[in-house]
């Protein structure tokens, strides 16, 4: 005699997966107020942008025990105002990031509430998690671009006043970090794995 497969998951099991679901929606929600608080921040009176500079000893820390060497790579710089191409560059350098987390948190809540319903493997999902694995990338990449360029386009600015900033400020600096290719790449192998699940319970329901 033959066990029937459970189709529904725990209560214990349901209050996991809808206490994540719920944490995906909360940090979801928190990447959209780090976008309208950089737009803020951009746009308004006297915005600090960190800025990448030629670097220089920290003499404070001279004379310190165990301490070889330390400099400085970055300072905080407030401005009176920035060009507006600068402005829509740096926060797209802080929305794309946060655009992809917005997008992860909404395929960890969908995902959640199928485990809940007993059907993860929906045709759709695939689609959406290799999308979303795209936006991460792109967000990621795209994103520390901008950044990059709207400093660059910044100190062109200030340079055409004075050129002694360009001493300070390096002319064009992206400090690439890959990472989001990593898991661009991970959420990739996820669709993949969704992909023949979903086949596989396609298969398995045409048999019944």
């Amino acid at each position: 005699m033959h066990a029937t497969p459970r189709t529904h998951v725990s209560r214990a099991e349901g209050f996991t997966l809808g206490l994540i679901a719920t944490g995906a929606v909360s940090v979801a929600i928190a990447a959209l107020v780090a976008i309208v608080q950089r737009a803020i921040s951009v746009f308004g009176d006297d915005p600090t942008v960190p800025m990448p500079v030629t670097g220089g000893d920290v003499e404070a820390l001279d004379g310190v025990a165990d301490v070889t060497a330390a400099v400085y790579t970055s300072a905080d710089v407030t401005f009176a105002s920035l060009p507006t191409g600068v402005s829509w560059l740096l926060l797209l350098e802080g929305a794309l990031p946060a655009l992809a987390t917005i997008g992860v948190c909404a395929i960890a809540w969908w995902l959640g509430v199928s485990l809940i319903r007993g059907r993860p493997f929906r045709a759709s999902m695939p689609a959406a998690i290799g999308t979303v694995a795209c936006l991460v990338i792109a967000g990621g990449l795209f994103g520390q671009f901008a950044g990059a360029w709207g400093r660059a386009m910044l100190v062109e600015h200030l340079a055409a006043t004075d050129d002694a900033v360009t001493d300070v400020f390096f002319l064009f600096m992206l400090p690439l970090d890959l990472a989001p290719i990593g898991w661009g790449f991970a959420l990739a192998l996820v669709a993949t794995a969704f992909q023949l699940g979903t086949r596989l319970q396609r298969e398995t329901e045409g048999l019944v």
